[in-house]
Parts: C-alpha cells; sequence; structure tokens
C-alpha cells in the first residue's frame, strides 16, 4: 500500500492534505510533517495543509487557506481521521482521488486508497515509516522532524502509553538526529494556563470512583466559566487522575453548550465499545463520544462500572 501511495504523490501536481476536527498534536504532525516531506522531495508541487485551526496547537504550523477550485484534479490525503464526518474541511472529497491514512480501527473504509495501521502508536509514526520505506526519494527535513515527533510524543504521552512499542522507538529516533528545540517543543505541548491549573486541582478532589475502579469527573459549563476555562483546555486534563490506586478506567464530561464531550480513558479494559454506543469511538483504551442530555452521562456512567466489575 505504501508504494502505491507514493505512486499516487508522484502522480498528481496538486496535494492536499486534511486531518480531523478538534486537532491534537498527532493530527497537526501527520498532516503537516507529510506535507513537507512531500514539499521538501517534489518542490515542484503544490502542496497544501487545510482544516480548522487550532489555537493551542499553532506553535506547530499554520494551515492554508484555499479556494474550492484548487481541489479540481487534486490528490487529497486525510490523515489520522477514522470518520468522514470527523474530517476537518468536508471539501475533502472533492478531489481527484482520496487517500486515508490512520491508525484507528477502520470503522469507516473511506477513500480510494487506505493505509490503516492500528498497531501503530500513531499516524505521526506512519509516516515517519513511509518516509523510511523510501528514504531513497524522499526527504525528511528538520521541520518535518520537529512535527512528526509532537505527533509522536503527543499519541504516546511522552512514550508511557501501552501504545508505545519498540518500533515506536526505532522510528523515533530518525528524528532526534535533526537539531530542532525538543525541551522547548515538550513546553510548548504541555504548559497550561493557571486557571486550567487550577481546575485540574477542583478534578482531583472531586472525582468519583467506585469500588472497581471506574471513575468519573462533571465539569458543567457553570464550572468551567467559574474557572475561566474552554472546553478545549478541560479537554487537556483528561489524563490528571490516571495515577490514582486501584482506578481502571474513567470518562470525563465535559459541558460544552448544548451538549457534553465524553472523553473516556482506560488501563485495561476495553472502552472504545462504549464510546461508538454513543456515536464516538477511538483507540481500545482512548476514545471520545458525544452525548446529548444528562441521561445518557448516567447511562454511561452504569456502563462504564459493568465494564470495569467484568475485569
Amino acid at each position: 500500500m505504501k508504494s502505491e501511495i507514493l505512486q499516487q504523490i508522484k502522480q498528481y501536481e496538486t496535494i492536499i492534505l486534511h486531518r480531523h476536527v478538534r486537532p491534537d498534536p498527532d493530527a497537526y504532525g501527520s498532516q503537516m510533517g507529510l506535507a513537507e516531506i512531500i514539499r521538501a522531495s517534489f518542490p515542484e508541487k503544490k502542496v497544501y495543509s487545510v482544516g480548522n485551526d487550532e489555537v493551542s496547537l499553532q506553535f506547530l504550523g499554520a494551515v492554508d487557506e484555499i479556494a474550492d477550485e484548487v481541489y479540481k484534479d487534486a490528490l487529497v490525503i486525510v490523515c489520522d481521521t477514522a470518520n468522514q464526518e470527523r474530517v476537518s474541511d468536508v471539501r475533502f472529497s472533492s478531489g481527484q482521488k482520496l487517500i486515508k491514512i490512520d491508525h484507528h480501527p477502520n470503522d469507516d473504509a473511506y477513500g480510494d486508497l487506505l493505509w490503516v495501521d492500528t498497531t501503530a502508536s500513531s499516524c505521526s509514526e506512519m509516516i515517519v515509516a513511509f518516509w523510511e520505506t523510501f528514504s531513497d526519494e524522499l526527504i525528511l527535513n528538520e521541520t518535518a522532524a520537529r512535527l512528526l515527533y509532537a505527533g509522536i510524543v503527543g499519541d504516546t504521552g511522552r512514550f508511557l502509553y501501552p501504545s508505545t512499542t519498540e518500533e515506536t522507538l526505532r522510528l523515533s529516533a530518525h528524528l532526534v538526529t535533526f537539531p530542532f528545540d525538543r525541551p522547548a517543543l515538550y513546553r510548548e505541548l504541555y504548559e497550561l494556563p493557571k486557571n486550567t491549573v487550577k481546575l485540574s486541582g477542583y478534578i482531583l478532589q472531586n472525582f468519583v470512583m467506585d469500588e472497581n475502579g471506574a471513575a468519573t469527573v462533571y465539569l458543567s459549563d457553570t464550572l468551567l466559566r467559574e474557572f475561566e476555562v474552554d472546553p478545549r483546555d478541560a479537554s487537556a486534563l483528561v489524563s490528571c487522575i490516571e495515577n490514582v490506586e486501584g482506578i481502571k478506567a474513567w470518562i470525563m464530561f465535559i459541558q460544552e453548550g448544548p451538549v457534553f464531550r465524553a472523553r473516556l480513558r482506560s488501563k485495561g479494559p476495553v472502552i472504545n465499545e462504549l464510546a461508538k454506543e454513543y456515536g464516538g469511538g477511538g483507540h481500545p483504551l482512548a476514545s471520545g463520544a458525544t452525548l446529548h442530555n444528562e441521561e445518557e452521562i448516567k447511562e454511561m456512567t452504569v456502563k462504564l462500572a459493568r465494564i470495569c466489575a467484568a475485569k
């Protein structure tokens, strides 16, 4: 499949890369990292990265604004996005050919070419593997290395999550040979506003956990206004209770206007099937969903308790 993707990249003069809405470092890293590799390797091509911007990740790079007609006769590559409805910018289907590159379960097999590897820690890891396979033809420069390293670090939790494999570390070793400022990158990835840190104190004092290790925390819009924290920054705190003794899996419910964002994490029990019941999805140990009322919150909480009790 990697060979077919490279052939398509060589064939098209215009290449447009997309990623998912509400992007994380891996979405930015894989999208813009691959764009930079293509741009450095084939400077005659027109290469664009599009999608809704994320203020907290602008230090990684800026997206391009392009007209609808640019999609005519273009190759479109969507990175790190399992489902079509989560692709940022609906024009992704307007090109001549569509490629999906992803590491999530392939529940929505969209695209003309699909490369899905659920064993990869991140989509950024897959892009590094893509470059390595064709390193005699493709150029990995410092800009791409920094982007891809940020993506891998973000999705592996600084190489702490179980998704980190020997292959993850081997491929990451290529990236650290470049002289980008890794300490500065870590600071930009993990520094939090003072109000967000204060909210983490509230979470640590108010999460609820049952005897089987199922935990939940609920952040209402009123509470977020009190702490002057937006839902996006609140989501960054989903792992702040992961080191609690006895915890198996947990959900952070974050109110965002009329809906509730459910952020599910686990240290063992599989929770992505639970997310799918509510129109969400993700990895077995890290998933998300959008709920529409407090009754669904109660239902999901009960189901999480059952999952943890069975383990």
